[in-house]
């Protein structure tokens, strides 16, 4: 399925600041960047780094005090493998990749090693797998209100899990925590989200899980807001903290961003129930 994605961002900058921004959509084995369009006012010069590990791409600028836009648009492919919940299990810990292991570890938002007792006491009997991962993503959802202006850059999975109430980001956390705590290498998600309301940057977690044809990462909304198979990615990390989609370092205002994607080519199909395989 084809999508245009896009985003605009607003600033008054205050005094020179450099700006790290993660807004352009992955290039990975199941999305294709078709074509895209960086447009910045005023023009400055652009550094531009992709992350090998994870393929995270990242644009640097240094911009003067005054007014700074900056607009992107891409056209992109993307192309999930959609396979039976039923065949999707875990992996023990010890024929894991080792890849793969830092993101079964405790991380700045998602203290997995807190929240043990809970993880066990609930989904410890779960049948291990997807439905393991996609019964704690309906628990968060049963359970934490969707609730903006109740956590902020500061909120952790640990504090959401006691609040119980949050937005995609703090789902998402507490997701990856979760499963982490049940023995799951889990990883965020940024990306533009179909189906999402009102369009914005959104948080989804993907789990490391086998399949029919071997390993690979699996996609969940712990938000149930969005359609799994209608993520456009634009980076991964352990938690949001490694893929803020900008970082000013200086005195800048900004307003609310403007985010937004639609289906090319028709309209989209609707939301699967299947495992939604993002890649390998």
């Amino acid at each position: 399925m084809d999508y245009k994605v896009g985003c605009s961002l607003s600033y008054r900058v205050k005094t020179p600041t450099p700006f790290v921004f993660n807004i352009e959509a992955a290039r990975t084995g199941g999305q294709t960047v078709k074509a895209e369009t960086l447009d910045l006012s005023p023009n400055v010069e652009v550094e531009r780094w992709t992350m090998p590990e994870s393929g995270n791409r990242y644009l640097r600028v240094t911009v003067q005090p005054g007014p700074f836009k900056l607009d992107y648009t891409a056209e992109v492919a993307i192309a999930p493998a959609l396979q039976a919940p039923e065949s999707v299990t875990e992996i023990l810990a010890a024929d894991l990749p080792l890849s793969v292991l830092p993101h079964l570890w405790p991380s700045r938002y998602c203290q997995s090693d807190q929240l043990n007792r809970l993880a066990q006491r609930t989904f410890g009997g779960e049948m291990p797998g997807y439905a393991r991962v996609n019964a704690v993503c309906n628990w968060i959802n049963d359970n934490v209100d969707y609730m903006g202006g109740i956590s902020d850059a500061m909120t952790s999975a640990f504090d959401t899990a006691t609040q119980r109430a949050g937005v995609c980001r703090d789902f998402a956390h507490l997701a990856i925590a979760l499963c982490r705590s049940l023995g799951i290498p889990t990883r965020y998600v940024s990306a533009y989200a179909h189906r999402l309301q009102p369009p914005d940057f959104h948080a989804v977690i993907e789990a490391f899980l086998q399949g029919p044809q071997g390993p690979g990462w699996y996609l969940f909304d712990p938000t149930r807001k969005s359609a799994p198979d209608g993520i456009v990615r634009i980076g991964i990390g352990r938690d949001a903290a490694e893929v803020a989609f900008a970082s000013p370092f200086g005195d800048i205002e900004y307003d609310k961003p403007e985010v937004w994607i639609e289906a090319q080519g028709g309209s989209a199909p609707g939301v699967t129930t299947q495992a939604v395989r993002a890649e390998p």
